[in-house]
């Protein structure tokens, strides 16, 4: 008699548990939280990486600045007249040394400037350090 009735009874499963299928196959509940994880750091990883060369961005500007005040002071000492290099430039800045990008790559005077409208062009090469690329700061 007690045979009889474990035939006939019919398990019970809560909404939270499933029933096998492919899912529990794969073990997807084991790889769910694993899966959320890597997600989580390669989102993270990607922001920061993009914070930081835009964090160095702003700290060329702000070099850039600094420097171009600098020119100009000679320029109008000079009467107009271009310095041949950053360094005789150096005096007339705060910088006790001449400064470079936030990638460690000197900065750049052209003088005369390739535009007609400026006299002289101080950039930065941005992270790459190649001249004249897409991702220059001027």
């Amino acid at each position: 008699m007690a045979r009889e009735q474990s035939s006939s009874s019919e398990s019970i499963f809560f909404p939270w548990e499933r029933r096998g299928g492919f899912r529990r196959l794969l073990g997807t509940g084991r790889v769910r939280p694993v899966l959320s994880v890597a997600l989580l750091l390669a989102f993270v990883v990607l922001v920061g990486s993009r914070e930081r060369r835009q964090s160095g961005v702003r700290q060329t500007r702000a070099t850039l600045v600094s420097m171009r005040h600098a020119v100009d002071a000679y320029m109008a000492e000079t009467d107009g007249g271009c310095p041949p290099s950053l360094d005789k430039v150096l005096d007339l800045s705060s910088f006790k040394k001449l400064p470079s990008d936030a990638w460690g790559n000197p900065l750049r005077l052209v003088c005369p400037a390739r535009r007609s409208d400026e006299r002289y062009e101080l950039l930065s090469d941005g992270p790459d350090g190649k001249p004249g690329g897409l991702d220059r700061i001027e």
